[in-house]
């Protein structure tokens, strides 16, 4: 399911908006080079850390695991909470670029005569929310029996794009301006370092989810090896397979960036299509990145779901008690699959503000991952004895685990700072960046939920419960683990 979070092709697709503006081709191809190496640290830091403790619960699990014990109750908390708001931000991002997909092929479908207006756009991306809520309802088997389909797509959308996009492209950049030169397409930074830094959205965006496949780890097989190999091979096989696609974009997307951010389409992506395939044949490849796109959407909300399962489950959030049930006939936790379903649809509001002031879901997105991400790997390094490189999983770094997670913190420290601000040096209402507003109210009414008098979470929060199922589900794979390593 890793490699279908990601879904590099739909993912691109609904990013490329964010990559050409500040450096044209560099922020495609360079800004995608220097985010794979630092988001492989990163990777590299959670797999560890999930190989020691994999659980539904992910980072916030780790945190209260192997943090001190002094502060791994407030950690775990502000974890979980960050985590639930990245996971949440995840959904609405996907399932508002898929509208702006649908929306574009109309468009396109209809000889540029349909012009979809914001409450079109935005219904659209509620139709969208509850498919997928329906789908995730239905039992886990469904949505696991679905992955393969979703590779071979995500696989052959890849191929058919890197081999047929530069055969039908009449007349291709050259590699000196491919890989050479810098345009500051709209200027909307004058400061070209920085309009470069800010590209860098794209590719934490599209391959950042790292730890999406942690919280479905409860319903995986042999979860202290499998998580995290899949954790590393995921974002390793995507940094490298995203690269190669956004190198055949670069060359095929013509050298009219700023007629190409600006075309009436609205989609940057489905306009270099356009361009080179025509209606006809952009169609046809378009409606199946939607699919992509779309069953992205679902397996995001499928692994944000079990996320706040597991930190409902351990009395985290409030109404724990219902977000933390299973459906007798599904074997689903399906209150679970519906609660984030609201927050998203109200994060979709944004859009009714301006189109910039949409974008900031996706920096959410990374953002608060990014603090949850932080907060855990900090923790985890400094807990002693209770630390990560003392109680090491299936997945160790040895020698290298703390030189790996400091590069990995620094680079999501700075970067978090860089991605609240907004796309313009001189915003307005409309297209003003409100990640540090959402992400910083909800972190402040956590913090108060915790601290709050007699009813808060520090009278009663007790971290990660491991019930008698999960002990010993845990003991039984210790003593597999023991065999097994016996018989060597």
């Amino acid at each position: 399911m890793g490699f279908n979070l990601i879904g590099v092709v739909p993912s691109i697709a609904s990013v490329l908006m964010f990559s050409m503006p500040g450096g044209g081709t560099h922020g495609i191809i360079w800004a995608w080079a220097v985010c794979g190496v630092f988001l492989t640290a990163i990777a590299l830091a959670v797999a560890e850390i999930s190989s020691a403790a994999p659980t539904a619960g992910g980072m916030y699990n780790s945190t209260f695991m192997f943090s001190p014990p002094r502060y791994r109750r407030q950690l775990s908390w502000i974890v979980g909470y960050a985590n639930t708001v990245g996971n949440i931000a995840s959904v609405a991002s996907v399932d508002w670029a898929c509208s702006m997909m649908i929306m574009a092929a109309a468009r396109i479908g209809s000889g540029f005569e349909f012009q979809a207006t914001m409450a079109q756009t935005f219904g659209v991306y509620c139709a969208l929310i509850l498919c997928q809520g329906t789908i995730c309802s239905l039992n886990s088997i469904v949505v696991a029996r679905l992955q393969i389909p979703f590779v071979m797509l995500n696989v052959l959308l890849w191929l058919a794009l890197i081999i047929a996009l530069p055969t039908a492209t009449p007349h291709m950049n050259t590699a000196k301006f491919v890989f050479g030169t810098f345009t500051n397409v709209n200027m909307a930074w004058k400061n070209n370092v920085f309009a470069f830094l800010l590209t860098f959205l794209s590719p934490l965006w599209a391959i950042g989810r790292v730890t999406s496949t942690l919280h479905i780890s409860e319903e995986s097989k042999n979860l202290k090896t499998a998580v995290p190999y899949a954790v590393i091979l995921s974002t390793i096989s995507s940094v490298i397979i995203g690269w190669g696609l956004n190198i055949v974009l670069a060359f095929c997307m013509g050298k009219d960036l700023k007629g190409v951010l600006s075309s009436p389409i609205g989609q940057p992506m489905a306009t270099i299509l356009f361009n080179s395939f025509g209606q006809r044949g952009m169609l046809a490849i378009w409606s199946f990145i939607i699919i992509a796109q779309f069953t992205m959407g679902t397996n995001m909300l499928t692994t944000t779901s079990r996320q706040i399962f597991a930190f409902a489950r351990d009395g985290g959030l409030n109404f724990s008690k219902h977000l933390s049930t299973i459906d007798t006939r599904t074997r689903t936790p399906v209150t679970a699959v519906w609660q984030p379903i609201i927050p998203s649809v109200l994060l979709g509001l944004l859009a009714f503000a301006g189109p910039g002031a949409i974008n900031s879901v996706f920096s959410l997105a990374v953002v608060a991952q990014f603090v949850a991400y932080t907060i855990t790997i900090v923790s985890c390094q400094s807990g002693g004895t209770l630390g990560v490189r003392e109680r090491r999983g299936a997945v160790s770094l040895g020698i290298f685990s703390l030189a790996v997670s400091i590069v990995a913190v620094v680079f999501m420290v700075v970067m978090s700072a860089i991605l609240m601000f907004p796309q313009s040096e001189h915003p307005s209402a409309g297209s003003m960046n409100y990640t540090v507003l959402i992400l910083g109210g909800v972190l402040l009414l956590s913090a108060l939920n915790f601290y709050f008098p007699k009813y808060g979470g520090v009278h009663w929060f007790e971290g990660t419960v491991l019930t008698a199922d999960r002990l010993d589900a845990t003991e039984k794979e210790r003593h597999e683990s023991e065999a097994h390593n016996s018989t060597e």
